[in-house]
Order: C-alpha cells, then sequence, then structure tokens
C-alpha cells in the first residue's frame, strides 16, 4: 500500500541535486535509436543493435519514473513535487513521434508506458489495491483487448502493487504469437518489479534520475 507522504522534510534531509528526465535526454535517444540497426546479418546470431537500444531506452524511462517515486518515498521531495515531475516525464515520453519506422518504434513504447505512469499515479494518490494479483491477472488476461481502458486499469492497479513491493509477473508473461495488449503491460510491470529491486540503494547520493 502507497503511504501519503506530507511535504518533504527538507530540514532532516541533506539537500542533494537531482538531474530529472528531461527533453534533452529524449531526443538523444531518439537520434540514437534513429541511428541503429534494426535488421542485422545473416550471420549474425545476437540480436541486432537497434533492439538492444531499444530496450536501454525503455529502462531509462521506467528508471527515471520509479526514481521519482523514490525520491518522494525517501522525502527528498514533496507529494506535489513528485506528481509534476511525473506528468513532466509524461508529456515528453507520451508526446508526438517522429515520423516513419522510427515513430512506430516510438508508439509501440508509448503503449507499453500507459502502464508505467498509471501505476506511478495511482501508487502516489495513495490507492494501491489490496486486491490478489492472480486474481487481477486473470481478470485482465479475460478482457485482453476488447476494453483497453478497463484492462489500464486492471494493469494500473498491479503496477501500483508492484512498486509498493508486490511480486509480479514472470510467472504470467508467457511467449504469445497473438499477445493482447494487457499482455504487453505484464512485460512491463515485470521490468518494474526488476528496476524498483535495482533501486533499493539509490538515493544515497546525487546524480540523474
Amino acid at each position: 500500500m502507497a503511504r501519503k507522504k506530507s511535504d518533504a522534510k527538507k530540514e532532516d534531509a541533506p539537500k542533494l541535486f537531482y538531474i530529472f528526465y528531461n527533453q534533452e535526454r529524449w531526443e538523444n535517444w531518439l537520434f540514437r535509436l534513429s541511428e541503429a540497426d534494426f535488421e542485422g546479418s545473416e550471420d549474425d546470431e545476437d540480436m541486432p543493435e537497434g533492439f538492444r537500444t531499444l530496450e536501454n531506452f525503455s529502462e531509462d524511462i521506467v528508471l527515471a519514473v520509479l526514481k521519482i517515486i523514490k525520491l518522494w518515498q525517501n522525502e527528498r521531495i514533496s507529494h506535489e513535487d513528485a506528481v509534476k515531475k511525473l506528468d513532466e516525464v509524461s508529456e515528453i515520453v507520451m508526446g508526438p513521434v517522429p515520423e516513419g519506422d522510427l515513430g512506430e518504434v516510438i508508439g509501440s513504447v508509448q503503449i507499453a508506458m500507459m502502464a508505467l505512469f498509471a501505476s506511478a499515479r495511482l501508487f502516489l494518490a495513495g490507492e494501491s489495491t489490496d486486491a490478489d494479483i492472480k486474481t487481477l491477472v486473470k481478470e485482465g488476461k479475460k478482457i485482453g483487448d476488447d476494453d483497453p481502458e478497463e484492462a489500464l486499469r486492471i494493469a494500473s492497479e498491479i503496477g501500483s502493487s508492484v512498486i509498493a513491493g508486490a511480486a509480479c509477473c514472470g510467472r504470467f508473461v508467457k511467449e504469445t504469437d497473438e499477445p493482447t495488449i494487457f499482455d504487453e503491460w505484464l512485460v512491463l510491470i515485470e521490468k518494474m518489479g526488476e528496476a524498483m529491486k535495482s533501486l533499493k540503494k539509490f538515493d544515497e547520493e546525487p546524480g540523474e534520475a
């Protein structure tokens, strides 16, 4: 469950300087993706460079958002600032996409990130659910692509619980030729869980958020 915070206790915590996700960082990633090779060679068994870059691009967004959550939890920033910073990152990530093939690639990332931002907002609002994750996953999979809005609501409840420390969603993610949008959101939420584990010692020194 999310625990509501009052304004950050600035007098109690050392003042640290953070560089939050910004437009320049976003555009740098877009340039790297535009230059990346998504085809690879017939003789190369490794994943093409472009897909590795895309994976790192997505992970960078996830970490940037969850670091905002961690800063609020650690009372480094106020609840108001956390919501503001989250909205700023969302505006950048979910904004207009480039034309052409790169735009299609970014568009697919934006769809996945809908679950990230919805989960983070739900957590900051203190509305994490006590519902059983297995039950929520079952409900979401039943909906699939039929009702994206309801599927996103369920995914955000799962994601908010994961931010709060719940385990999900490796055992629910299965390889399929026709994944639904809910399946894609489960994959994203699993990455959120991994990212939260990696942030256990975050906020010990200044740097990028």
